[in-house]
């Protein structure tokens, strides 16, 4: 993702906002299942901006460091000029007090002059050399001393931007995404789906901390994490929620009822006593599917092989995720019995 490019729209998600999106406009979805995606994928560019803004800030301490050699280089210059600049003076002072007027000048001309004015003469020579060599030094060291003056105040304020820039592209995609999980929570709350009153179920059902329910054991999931059925009294992992409420949603449609469910979400504790109390019929604690809440058992017809509601699911379900597992048409037998695929529900 080109990250620099990225311009997002801050109006409202619901309805008929528009977001500009790497030069394109798009319609912000009203259906509940685009919402789920939708913010699937605004996730994916929040994630993909943040590394973004973190590979920066790598390249900018590496930058920093550069830019700290350069500002010591710049003082140990400043340094040296300094004391460059107080033996010029002083060799300028020494010159006038060479003996080479009046009677040195004239005895060298004629050829008659002794040896202390020789001497005073190449040390008079000496010294020009010396001043000429030290001024040219100065004025390299000067415009050394201009060059990393320049390129330190450069990659402060190229540093500084970068950073700017991104951070704000950073902060829009955030506030897009809780945006959206808004709008996708609102749209579950209507289609029946319960929270309580300060909202702390509504954090289950944020498809993006699905994958993170993937950290717990199988049967330990914390309630916070699950979000819970229009069937109360159940709950799933928040991605099958979301796509088992379209469903539902669709088999009202065709049949005027709600689905039936007799179980969802298993805790490990809860599996245990299935297992015990049906042998041959549960997973074995620990294994289940319906820990991992990627998994229902259905009623209202759902539970006879060759129903109506039966057929329709099988025609059907795979377009929100959910499958009928080919073990369950045979070891056991168990019609009932449905899972959520989340790579199925990403390829449709």
């Amino acid at each position: 993702m080109a990250v620099a490019s990225l311009l997002v729209s801050l109006g409202g998600v619901p309805a008929q906002a528009q977001v500009r999106v790497q030069g394109q406009v798009r319609q912000d979805p009203t259906n509940l299942t685009e919402l789920r995606k939708e913010a699937e994928k605004s996730a994916k560019e929040l994630e993909d901006a943040t590394k973004a803004l973190e590979k920066r800030r790598a390249d900018i301490s590496v930058a920093e460091k550069a830019l700290k050699d350069k500002l010591t280089a710049l003082q140990d210059l400043e340094r040296r000029l300094a004391v460059l600049r107080q033996p010029v003076s002083q060799l300028a002072e020494l010159l006038y007090r060479q003996p080479l007027m009046a009677g040195g000048v004239v005895p060298f001309l004629s050829g008659s002059a002794d040896e202390k004015t020789l001497r005073a003469l190449s040390d008079a020579n000496q010294m020009v050399a010396v001043r000429q060599q030290v001024v040219e030094q100065t004025n390299s060291l000067y415009k050394e001393t201009e060059r990393l003056a320049g390129e330190a105040q450069e990659l402060r304020a190229g540093n500084l931007l970068a950073e700017a820039q991104l951070a704000v592209e950073v902060d829009t995609l955030r506030r897009r995404s809780d945006k959206i999980v808004k709008s996708l929570t609102a749209a579950l709350v209507k289609l029946g789906i319960k929270i309580d009153k300060v909202g702390r179920a509504a954090l289950g059902c944020n498809p993006l901390r699905a994958a993170t329910a993937d950290q717990y054991p199988n049967g330990l999931i914390p309630k916070g994490m699950l979000c819970p059925l229009q069937q109360r009294g159940f709950s799933l992992r928040a991605d099958a929620t979301i796509a088992f409420v379209s469903l539902n949603e669709a088999f009202r449609q065709r049949f005027g009822k709600a689905m039936c469910v007799t179980d969802a979400y298993r805790s490990l504790a809860e599996q245990q006593s299935v297992y015990y109390r049906r042998p041959g019929f549960a997973a074995v604690p620990g294994r289940s599917n319906h820990g991992l809440g990627l998994a229902v058992d259905l009623c209202g017809g759902v539970e006879r092989s060759g129903s109506a509601e039966f057929v329709w699911m099988e025609k059907n379900s795979k377009r929100y995720g959910w499958f009928h597992p080919s073990w369950a048409y045979s070891s056991p037998f168990e019609p009932w019995h449905w899972e959520y695929d989340p790579k199925i529900d990403k390829l449709l």
